[in-house]
């Protein structure tokens, strides 16, 4: 088997690793993707190849998920039954995507697993992000108009899909108060698995699939999400290792900044309303769009499918890419630490006021 190269551990990388995984946990704990969207990405920027990046990550996540999971379940959050159930069917998933990725790089060697990488991100970030963000705006405005009041799921594809009823395949999920066939439940896993092993982001399909089609509120999908990344994390891992493509330095170094990280970011979604979840992963997805697409034309022109791009101008693209990416990692640290310190002075201020009122 042909040595894939591993990312040389100079100070400079280590300190950009450890910072990228503690933003990777906030955003994993806040909005239960695995945060491998921004740390994949981040892998690559550094010079490891797509095909590693997504291993190494994969092989981080399932204890980061796990300690994020267990956290979020102490606050009610968690529907472990659909997390295990999903998760499950994801491993199928992982299973094809990793062929898929390790033929591709066996045609078109790491730059193909980097241009393959990319352009599923653009796709996904995209379609995803839009969808989110759209989604999110609606939610706030409803919400305004309500004057701050609950407001009840309108969501037809899921009221739809909970009054299905076949027999030998419901399952109740107290997340929804409602059954559910595992008919529904077995694509969306095998989805979520198969993006998993191709990009290391499984959220993208699985939290979006268990509130829009399902129709888990935001908050309890991103934390059942950490389920579903644990078990299908701890499979990938063992495929792509079994071939040689984790690289355990990486691995540990984030998880080691991450598991900090995640335990704040699982905090935090005690303070915020669904909307603003899903605001913030729309925007972060947006921002690392833009610094995936950027390499794009560098990718294609080394596979010469495109003139060779001169050296300036693929420095350029270079530094669009880097930048935005350090952008979304800025963005989504400072705005997560933000509601959380924001969060905690507003409780104890309510507590004060509360100890403040005269005993009857």
């Amino acid at each position: 088997m042909e040595v894939t190269l591993f990312l040389e551990l100079t100070s400079t990388n280590v300190a950009i690793l450890l910072a990228v995984g503690f933003v990777g946990g906030l955003v994993s704990g806040f909005i239960g993707s695995g945060g491998a969207f921004v740390l994949t990405p981040a892998m690559m920027s550094l010079g490891v190849p797509g095909i590693v990046a997504v291993a190494s990550n994969m092989a981080h996540k399932f204890p980061k998920a796990l300690v994020g999971s267990i956290k979020r379940a102490k606050y009610g959050q968690v529907d472990l039954k659909l997390g295990i159930v999903m998760g499950l069917f994801a491993e199928a998933g992982v299973f094809a995507g990793k062929v898929v990725m390790t033929r591709i790089r066996d045609a078109f060697g790491d730059t193909g697993t980097d241009l393959y990488v990319s352009a599923v991100f653009v796709v996904v970030l995209a379609v995803v992000g839009i969808f989110v963000l759209r989604d999110g705006i609606r939610e706030r405005e409803s919400h305004q108009q309500a004057g701050g009041a609950p407001v009840p799921p309108t969501r037809r594809l899921a009221r739809w899909v909970q009054s299905i009823e076949i027999p030998g395949t419901m399952i109740y999920l107290k997340s929804v108060d409602a059954r559910v066939s595992v008919l529904f439940i077995a694509p969306l896993g095998f989805a979520t698995g198969l993006l998993a092993a191709s990009i290391a982001v499984g959220g993208f399909i699985g939290v979006p699939a268990m509130m829009y089609v399902i129709g888990l509120p935001a908050v309890m999908a991103t934390a059942t999400e950490l389920v579903v990344a644990f078990v299908m994390g701890l499979g990938g891992s063992i495929f792509y290792a079994w071939d040689g493509f984790v690289d355990v330095r990486l691995s540990m170094i984030i998880l080691a900044a991450s598991l900090f990280g995640v335990q704040l970011g699982a905090i935090g979604t005690t303070y915020v309303k669904d909307y603003t979840v899903k605001s913030v992963m729309a925007s972060i997805m947006l921002i690392v769009l833009v610094s995936r697409l950027a390499k794009l034309p560098v990718y294609l022109s080394d596979l010469e499918y495109l003139d060779r791009l001169g050296s300036g101008t693929e420095a350029f693209l270079d530094f669009v890419s880097f930048a935005t990416l350090a952008g979304a990692l800025l963005f989504g640290g400072i705005f997560i630490l933000y509601s959380l310190v924001r969060g905690i002075i507003e409780h104890k201020g309510r507590i004060g006021s509360l100890k403040e009122l005269p005993a009857d």
